[in-house]
């Protein structure tokens, strides 16, 4: 398992959300070291990875969407099905990956990139419509919700620095069987599985909150 590239955004307009004053969808892979710090709360725009940012402060950034990872095999899949290249960095991911089964990761897994940075499954990403307007396919947040591989988010545990070619190490796994594509499938089209994320006690506050309400 290693760590195939590091994507930084490059900062762009937002044609495809309401009253945004930008985007840093468009990831893109960076040579040499890059500084892996806890951002901080959500609202600031501030994200794990140095030179990054979100721009929706709202509804991303922050300690529990720190880093965003992708494999490159679900990349692959997606590319037969959409017809197009998806280069690192594609679907806006910080970290593409090789070897890992990312969406079957466990809420709370605990990943060690290279020697110093350990980083802890937090949650899935949901797909909004600057997601969908990036990659310029009518019905894609449909789509993608359906396959239900939706990457993790990561919080930084252990700061320090990463690079292209870094090996992953998983660390830790706990003793639930609450996965990213569960979660994913509970607050997506199956809600009839939100009991079981209050299992996963790494999983954000919002999120345990959420099931909480939906199954009371």
């Amino acid at each position: 398992m290693r760590l195939l590239s590091v994507n930084i955004g490059v900062e762009r307009s937002n044609p495809w959300k309401k009253n945004a004053t930008g985007t840093g969808i468009d990831k893109r892979p960076v040579k040499g070291a890059v500084e892996v710090r806890a951002p901080g709360p959500k609202g600031t725009g501030a994200v794990g990875l140095a030179g990054d940012r979100v721009h929706d402060v709202k509804n991303h950034g922050g300690d529990d969407q720190a880093v965003y990872a992708y494999a490159r095999e679900d990349l692959d899949d997606w590319e037969t099905i959409v017809g197009r290249e998806l280069p690192n960095g594609a679907f806006g991911e910080n970290l593409t990956t090789s070897g890992l089964d990312v969406n079957n990761a466990l809420i709370g897994e605990r990943w060690r990139i290279g020697p110093d940075v350990l980083l802890e499954v937090s949650c899935p990403r949901i797909p909004c419509s600057t997601f969908q307007g990036w990659l310029d396919r009518p019905g894609w947040i449909r789509q993608f919700t359906v396959a239900a591989l939706p990457g993790p988010y990561l919080r930084v545990v252990q700061p320090g620095e990463i690079r292209a070619g870094d090996p992953i190490v998983i660390e830790s796994r706990p003793s639930h069987r609450v996965t990213v594509s569960l979660t994913f499938r509970a607050m997506t089209r199956q809600p009839q599985l939100l009991p079981r994320l209050l299992e996963a006690g790494a999983l954000p506050d919002e999120i345990k909150e959420v099931a909480r309400r939906r199954t009371s």
